[in-house]
């Protein structure tokens, strides 16, 4: 290795630049400007106004917090249902007047003053919600106009009944606990705020109704679609956001003990750049109560704070108004450029530097050496196939392959020209293997570890493992399990090909070249998984040796296979047995002569081997050219390999025609015969292998005889 290529291993293999990446690509990091936002205005005017954490002035400002989040919480609700509630002031200033004139007025309990405010909350909310769910009104006039028109009642209503209530000698304890009193030293307005911001954040993260209004939000003819009543939701939302500021209106109204013809002015501006500031998108669909949470201190800290250092109605507005804006543009901008940003820094190529191979070439004399042998086999299913990434045979001698459209079709012995659906999975059916009780286990790309009964009962045996704890991505999910053997004690050995990247992204896998295959073991005693080793390139195929004591594994971006040791003084370690090879190594399977069957889905060229040392020229390529003009292992010619149990190569075969089998993902020796899958391909092939076992069958060589 020259001093520039150790520099660049150095370079690309010690840095992490993935990191950036996985980050990004995280759901949270759309918090990060929000809280780091809140970090420096807190920091900032707690700095330069004295006396800004002292206990009574924290106390005063928590208070006003609470009642604020209050209102907040329920407009974050309608955002993310795809509306817009200006009239959170008015329908605030309404219910803090409908509660101090049934206290002070009326004289009637606290407990009917508060419930007078809920009442009216609900009436507006259920307007607003009846005239923009059910009469499909514009959110935003129609808001606008419920605002005004609450406005001018409320201004009527204080003007005419003011006097009374301030001349009232109505008084209570409870009253007067929940406007000043603490609970362990928090306010009410606090603590009611942190239950509702609880219970609201549960519903909607954990909730079928709550689901529904992120889906509505999202896109309001797709949830219509998918059987989702959009009205009903879109009213209910009004309707809570109606009640969130009917409690924070009973709350200053206990706090203040009256009404004025400031109460409420200005708090749907407040509320609104609170929410957007947080990081809830105006378009619906995106945010949380989280961020609605992180916007109302922002402002509700920046809004004070100005004016303790002595500024102005008017200098309030329009940093208001900057912050909207700049929030606003961060929002959109963001939400229509993170794919691009994600597709600039998400793959991050490491340096590799293959061995030598030998020759595949034919006529290279090599063990290596290719023929064109398999351009003789037959084919099953000619057309009616999509993708058969592995196929495998019961003790019928029928045989099963998955397609890409997430079905597992079955193929009836002897002729194999009638054929049934099996079983419906989903995502991409991939490793197959059968288990002692005869269920169908099978690999699926997306999705996990799936079981089929022989009465075609579909269950799911495991779609993740445990989280590594210096992972920044969730590698605790399965993404592209892709082949797996059985254990005589019924454990399930299979790869999870890549943490990165899913099944269909197994190019941009292959131009990374990062570890990160792992080999798994399920044990269904427990139902536990467990990852046995990690930092592979492209983990794949799995097949237990005829011991039973280890097992092999390819690793296909290395052109290697690996013994992992199940007993014995080597058990829990593995070893790599053959490497350098000249092409992909893809799913091993047992011979019935005690040797092992191998596919390679395609070949080395020397111009990926090179370009897996140049790590900045593939960086470069992903991100400025097409995708159809990426370098790619070449898939377009495979074969099948045939090794010992001292992993020397014994047989070599290809299609080199290219017509029927140019790429081979998997091969199953049965009766005499070699099945032949391959995930590009529209058939499976059937080639007679010359002095095979013609009785030979891979059930009874793992299980024994049928009972």
């Amino acid at each position: 290795m020259t001093l520039r290529e150790r520099l660049q291993a150095w370079r690309y293999n010690l840095i992490p630049d993935h990191v950036i990446g996985e980050i990004l690509s995280k759901r949270w990091t759309d918090n990060a400007i929000p809280f780091l936002a809140l970090v420096i205005t807190v920091a900032t005017f707690g700095s330069i106004i004295p006396g800004f954490f002292k206990l009574y002035s924290l106390q005063e400002s928590t208070r006003q917090l609470g009642e604020f989040s209050l209102v907040v919480i329920g407009l974050t609700v309608v955002m993310l249902g795809g509306g817009i509630d200006l009239a959170v002031g008015s329908i605030f200033a309404l219910s803090a007047f409908a509660a101090v004139s049934t206290f002070f007025i009326f004289e009637q309990p606290v407990w009917l003053a508060f419930a007078a405010s809920l009442a009216t909350g609900f009436v507006f909310g259920a307007i607003n919600g009846y005239l923009i769910g059910f009469l499909r009104l514009r959110a935003f006039i129609t808001t606008l106009v419920t605002f005004i028109i609450g406005r001018a009642l409320y201004d009527i209503l204080v003007v005419s009944f003011g006097s009374k209530i301030q001349l009232s000698m109505a008084s209570s304890d409870a009253w007067d606990y929940i406007g000043d009193g603490t609970l362990l030293g928090v306010s009410i307005p606090v603590l009611s705020a942190i239950a509702l911001a609880i219970v609201t954040h549960i519903a909607l993260t954990r909730s079928r109704p709550g689901w529904h209004v992120l889906a509505v939000g999202g896109s309001r003819r797709s949830a219509h679609n998918a059987g989702i009543q959009v009205r009903l939701t879109v009213f209910l939302t009004y309707v809570f956001s109606g009640l969130c500021s009917a409690a924070a209106g009973f709350l200053i109204a206990t706090r203040l003990s009256g009404a004025g013809p400031g109460t409420g002015h200005g708090l749907e501006i407040l509320a609104l750049t609170a929410a957007v500031v947080g990081g809830n998108s105006l378009g619906g669909g995106r945010g949380s109560v989280v961020k609605g949470l992180m916007g109302a201190v922002i402002v509700l800290v920046m809004t004070n704070g100005l004016i303790r250092l002595g500024y102005g109605t008017g200098t309030n507005q329009m940093v208001l108004g900057i912050l909207l804006a700049v929030a606003v543009t961060i929002d959109i901008r963001w939400l229509k450029n993170r794919h691009k940003v994600l597709n600039e820094v998400y793959v991050a190529p490491v340096y590799l530097k293959m061995g030598e191979p030998q020759s595949a070439v034919p006529g290279s004399g090599t063990p290596y050496e290719l023929n064109n042998r398999l351009s003789e086999a037959g084919h099953i299913g000619l057309g009616e196939l999509e993708g058969p990434e592995d196929v495998i045979l019961d003790r019928d001698d029928n045989l099963y392959c998955g397609t890409r459209h997430g079905e597992i079709v079955r193929f009836f012995a002897p002729d194999y020209t009638r054929s049934e659906v099996f079983a419906h999975i989903g995502g991409f059916p991939l490793g197959l293997a059968f288990d002692r009780e005869g269920n169908l286990i099978s690999c699926v790309g997306a999705m996990g570890l799936y079981s089929i009964s022989p009465d075609r009962e579909v269950t799911k045996l495991s779609a993740e493992t445990r989280r590594s704890w210096t992972s920044i991505q969730d590698d605790a999910r399965l993404r592209d399990p892709n082949d797996l053997d059985i254990a005589p004690d019924g454990k399930i050995y299979f790869t999870d090909s890549t943490k990165r990247y899913d099944a269909h992204d197994w190019a941009l896998d292959s131009i990374e070249n990062r570890g990160t295959g792992r080999l798994l073991v399920y044990d269904p005693k427990d139902g536990s998984t467990t990852t046995l080793l990690d930092g592979y390139r492209y983990t794949n195929g799995v097949c237990m040796a005829h011991d039973n004591k280890s097992l092999f594994f390819a690793e296909s971006w290395r052109c290697r296979i690996h013994r992992y040791w199940i007993e014995g003084p080597k058990a829990g370690t593995a070893e790599c047995v053959i490497q350098d090879m000249p092409g992909y190594t893809d799913n091993i399977n047992r011979a019935s002569d005690g040797t092992y069957w191998m596919a390679w889905l395609g070949m080395r060229t020397p111009s990926f081997d090179l370009s897996l040392r140049h790590p900045a020229m593939r960086k470069r390529m992903t991100r400025r050219l097409p995708q159809d003009e990426w370098l790619f292992p070449n898939i377009n010619t495979g074969g099948v390999v045939k090794f010992d149990e001292n992993c020397n190569i014994v047989q070599t075969m290809a299609d080199l025609s290219g017509h029927a089998h140019p790429m081979v993902t998997s091969m199953r020796e049965h009766k005499g015969h070699l099945f032949i899958g391959g995930i590009l391909n529209n058939r499976v092939g059937r080639f007679r292998i010359e002095g095979a076992n013609p009785d030979w069958d891979a059930n009874e060589a793992y299980w024994g005889k049928r009972t």
